[in-house]
Parts: C-alpha cells; sequence; structure tokens
C-alpha cells in the first residue's frame, strides 16, 4: 500500500460567501406565495384526462376497440395508485411531525408501486384482447404527467 498523504480541505474564510444563502421566513413566505406546491389531486386529474384522451385515441387510429382499452387500462394503472397515494399523503397523520411525514411517504409509494404491479399482472384478465404496445403508451404517458403538471399547476399571480 502507497503512503500518500491526503491534502486538508482548503480554508475558507470569513469573507466568502457561502454557496447558498438561508432565506427569512418573510422571504420563504413570498417564495410559497409565488410557487405554491403542486396539488397530488391536480396530478392524479391530469393522469385520468390524459388516459382518456389516449384510449380515444389509439382506438379511433387503429378501429380496434381492445387496443383503446389496453391504452386505458395502462393509464388506469398509473392513476388509480397515484389517486390511492395521494390520499395517503393528505391523510390526517401526513401532517403530525417531518418523522411521520416521511414514513408516510415511504409507505404509500410502496403502496403505490405494489398495486401498480398487481394491476399490470390482472391486465391479461381484466382487458379483453389486450394489446401490450398500447398498454405501455397509456402507462408511459399517463407518468409523463407529473412533469407536465409542474409547467401547468395553477399559479398566483403576482401583485401589479
Amino acid at each position: 500500500m502507497d503512503n500518500k498523504t491526503i491534502a486538508p480541505l482548503p480554508e475558507t474564510s470569513e469573507d466568502e460567501q457561502p454557496p447558498f444563502k438561508p432565506l427569512s421566513a418573510e422571504e420563504a413566505r413570498r417564495l410559497r406565495e409565488q410557487y405554491p406546491p403542486v396539488s397530488p389531486w391536480w396530478v392524479v386529474g391530469g393522469q385520468a384526462v390524459v388516459g382518456l384522451v389516449t384510449a380515444c385515441v389509439a382506438w379511433a387510429v387503429t378501429g380496434k376497440p381492445g387496443v383503446g382499452w389496453s391504452a386505458g387500462y395502462g393509464a388506469l394503472a398509473v392513476a388509480v395508485p397515484a389517486a390511492v397515494f395521494a390520499r395517503g399523503l393528505t391523510g390526517r397523520f401526513s401532517t403530525l411531525n417531518a418523522g411521520t411525514a416521511a414514513v408516510g411517504f415511504l409507505l404509500w409509494e410502496m403502496v403505490k408501486i405494489a398495486l401498480t404491479v398487481a394491476m399490470m399482472m390482472a391486465a391479461p384478465r381484466l382487458v379483453r384482447e389486450l394489446s401490450w404496445p398500447a398498454l405501455l403508451v397509456g402507462l408511459v404517458l399517463a407518468m409523463k404527467v407529473y412533469w407536465v403538471a409542474l409547467a401547468f399547476a395553477p399559479r398566483k399571480r403576482r401583485p401589479q
């Protein structure tokens, strides 16, 4: 083994600015007013709309009802677990303290994943003439709503 010396970290002087500036209570309040958090129900609603549109387009383009139902079920396999997750996160126990909120988040995330897997496994028995490519398209489009919801979430207007 080679005997190498480790260089000490450079000293920081008092004149240097930290990499971030903590916000005051007033600055944090203004930031929250300007950028309110996105409601999980906004995301679930968006997923339902995207699923419905995807199913209708798939059915119209192919002329096969099974393809439309498959795409719709794929979106449903995302939206239903997301609704369960949102309900769990907005429940009474999620606001008790930070520890409870963190444990609740992890618990509901596991429930969401398990429910999604169960719905995917049940798809061949529930959807007649199942089209896996259409189901996956519906699934992926509904998952992408998380990102789109951030862009189109309702925002408070700045005072003029």
